[in-house]
């Protein structure tokens, strides 16, 4: 079954398994301890640090091992803003950043801080000049992914680096993702990382310091781990982190390669293919291994357990997979479809044929969930033409779309987004989840006259984001919307 999730943790790489086996019977006592036992615990400590040193790219004496990569983020958030705390408090991070992140930054405003989202582009990228107009005398810490989890694009790093530098304000990196396929350049200050998305087990983060970064540990601390990460450390596991992540350096350059013409494969071949698809993410500055499209008129969790049911383990950020049903804030911040989001990430050894396979599932898997949402059978391209039925099938329901003259329901609006607007064709589609809002946008576009529009009443949040989505993949006018009695009222303008 072919394992397609290697953003979210790769598969134990064989290197680590041999080293976490041996180090088992040699790493288990207290590498504080000076008896023979202690003392061979910690050269393979230090023997481990120095290979993770080197594969970050900073002196082991700067490389401390934490119980996770989240952990690594919130310990070296926290440990940087403390130490400038007279310098400032305002905390700048990208709008895609891994949620933890995130989380670290709501921690540092509930105690006082301040922060700001540096917005993207469409491909997810933070342009430096952006960055260069956020710093200010204020500004204790930068963070910035070297490349984004959900999409794969790469972040101009060395460029925020020597901005930072230059404004005296230190950079957090997070490599979690791009760190299995090379060091991250330019004159970062702190990084962070984690073994399970290289190949190494689980519970095992890291966090570089620079040298000359002011840095205060915040939490529970102990002796161990220069203070920075308290607790007996998991020399086995981190023995096998630093194993595998030096094994898989010496593979990078040929197997990166070849899976970049895999991934570029899929970015090619999916779109004509499928209907309606868009791919996300930078095409050119991404990482290797990951590409991720988005399918209108599909529910991302039917979809993602259609192709599990056909052998294919991936992954999503759509809402319609999230127990929050939420839009990924990723997507959102990007401005980009959000439903029926797939995510594929190939780990290390991929075969091409695996590849191939998808490609041949992937186009029924999507007509058959499109089929059973009420999309027309003609082709999801296709809306209904003029004098054709309104009405909706969606998961089991039927909604009619009201002209401008039909008495309202309750939670209806008829009032369209911006008051000079005529009235025109209302849909109701409260109390659906995403993609039933833009099928039946998508159903009753062809009986609005050219220049005429159509408002969409939705509480599913992901509307917010698809709706406009939509507008653009199938060359209609975005109005906007307005606050309704229940959700909001989105407007679209028919120009075709």
């Amino acid at each position: 079954m072919p394992y397609f999730d290697a953003a979210s943790a790769a598969p134990l790489h064989p290197v680590a398994r041999e080293a976490l086996l041996a180090s088992l019977d040699e790493g288990w006592a207290d590498p504080a301890r000076l008896y023979r036992e202690g003392r061979r615990a910690r050269l393979l400590l230090d023997a481990a640090r120095e290979a993770a040193a080197g594969a970050v790219g900073c002196r082991p004496d700067e490389l401390v091992f934490t119980p996770s990569g989240t952990q690594a983020v919130h310990t070296g958030v926290s440990g940087a803003l403390a130490a400038r705390r007279r310098s400032g408090r305002r905390l700048l991070y990208s709008a895609v950043e891994h949620s933890c992140v995130l989380h670290a930054a709501e921690v540092h405003e509930a105690a006082g801080g301040s922060s700001a989202e540096l917005a993207v582009d469409r491909t997810g990228r933070v342009a430096p000049g952006e960055v260069a107009a956020a710093l200010g005398p204020d500004t204790a810490l930068v963070a910035l992914q070297s490349a984004n989890h959900e999409v794969g694009t790469a972040q101009p790093v060395e460029e925020v680096a020597a901005l930072c530098r230059e404004a005296g304000v230190p950079l957090l990196v997070d490599a979690a993702q791009s760190l299995p396929w090379g060091p991250v350049p330019g004159a970062w200050s702190l990084l962070t990382a984690s073994a399970h998305k290289w190949g190494g087990p689980p519970g095992v983060g890291l966090l570089a310091v620079r040298k000359g970064t002011r840095f205060a540990p915040q939490g529970p601390r102990d002796e161990r781990e220069s203070g920075r990460s308290a607790g007996f450390e998991n020399i086995p596991a981190v023995v096998a982190a630093a194993a595998s992540l030096r094994a898989l350096r010496a593979e990078t350059g040929d197997e990166a390669a070849r899976l970049r013409r895999l991934v570029d494969r899929i970015r090619t071949r999916v779109p004509q293919l499928v209907p309606d698809v868009e791919v996300v993410g930078d095409p050119v500055n991404r990482l290797p291994h990951l590409v991720t499209f988005s399918c209108l008129y599909v529910d991302g969790e039917a979809l993602l357990h259609e192709l599990d049911r056909a052998g294919f383990s991936v992954s999503s950020g759509s809402s319609c997979t999230s127990s929050t049903l939420t839009p990924s804030h990723v997507l959102r911040a990007m401005g980009v479809l959000s439903e029926g989001n797939v995510r594929v990430s190939l780990p290390y050894g991929t075969a091409e044929a695996d590849v191939e396979r998808f490609l041949e599932v992937l186009p029924r898997v999507v007509r058959a969930v499109r089929e059973r949402l009420g999309v027309p059978a003609a082709g999801a391209g296709e809306t209904a033409g003029a004098g054709e039925t309104a009405e909706t099938a969606g998961a089991g329901e039927t909604t009619e779309a009201a002209g401008a003259g039909d008495a309202a329901g309750p939670g209806d609006a008829t009032e369209p987004a911006d008051a000079a607007e005529p009235a025109g064709l209302v849909v109701d589609s409260l109390g659906k989840r995403c993609p039933i809002p833009v099928i039946e946008l998508a159903k009753v576009i062809g009986e609005v006259p050219v220049g005429g529009t159509v408002t969409v009443l939705s509480d599913d949040e992901a509307a917010r984001q698809d709706i406009p989505a939509w507008c653009t993949m199938r060359d209609q006018e975005y109005v906007g919307e307005r606050a309704a009695e229940r959700g909001a009222a989105y407007v679209v303008r028919r120009r075709a």
